[in-house]
């Protein structure tokens, strides 16, 4: 049973990672066809938050939902981390007991 959980995982580091690339596409966004099909950064967004969903579909399949479903939120973690290492955004002192809490939380619903 832990098959599941690895795969909500990945999923959830590729979602974090679609949140990093779509803050990166947003400085150079324009509206147009030509402006989205050339920004690198939203297609590597599109694609991570793609290929979250191809993690995270199998994973439900052979667990429950209302277990793995909040293992969803460690893109909360994951996007926090980039933003601060390649973003240099400030983390915090809030943003570090947010993102604890988000870990207990996650590790209490993966005990029961």
């Amino acid at each position: 049973m832990f098959l599941p959980f690895l795969l909500v995982g990945i999923a959830g580091f590729l979602g974090g990672l679609g949140a990093f690339f779509f803050k990166k596409a947003s400085s150079s966004f324009s509206l147009t066809i030509k402006g989205i099909l050339q920004n690198k950064y939203l297609l590597g967004g599109c694609i991570s938050y793609g290929l979250s969903i191809v993690f995270f579909v199998p994973a439900l399949r052979q667990g429950e939902l209302s277990v793995l479903y909040p293992l969803v939120a460690t893109s909360y973690v994951w996007a926090a981390l980039f933003s601060s290492y390649f973003l240099k955004e400030k983390m915090t002192k809030l943003k570090l007991v947010s993102i604890a809490l988000i870990i207990l939380g996650v590790a209490f619903l993966g005990g029961s």
